[in-house]
């Protein structure tokens, strides 16, 4: 996780589409891995990412964007309107545990 200023923070993510459902993994290789149930056809995966990145940092849609690796599923998306203090926070949970 990258933060370009006091509210705008680049993630790393990993995406693995046609899952059975959209959910955070945990993280891959210092990547946030997420699992969406949509195919990779036509940007649906990259909505779907958007839209559980958006509901789980409590942020609107507007404010998350695939700025890297649109059709690839090592992506880097840019999160504005939270801090990354806060996105970190939100993000913990979903963390794999360090070895």
């Amino acid at each position: 996780m990258t933060s370009d200023s006091t509210t705008s923070v680049v993630l790393d993510v990993r995406v693995i589409p046609r899952a059975s459902k959209s959910q955070i993994a945990g993280t891959r290789e210092d990547a946030l891995l997420v699992r969406v149930c949509a195919p990779p056809v036509d940007g649906a995966a990259n909505d779907e990412l958007i839209r559980l990145l958006a509901d789980t940092l409590d942020v609107p849609k507007r404010n998350v964007t695939v700025i890297g690796g649109e059709s690839s599923r090592t992506k880097r998306v840019r999160i504005t309107g939270r801090t990354a203090e806060d996105i970190h926070q939100r993000l913990s949970a979903y963390r794999s545990p360090q070895a």
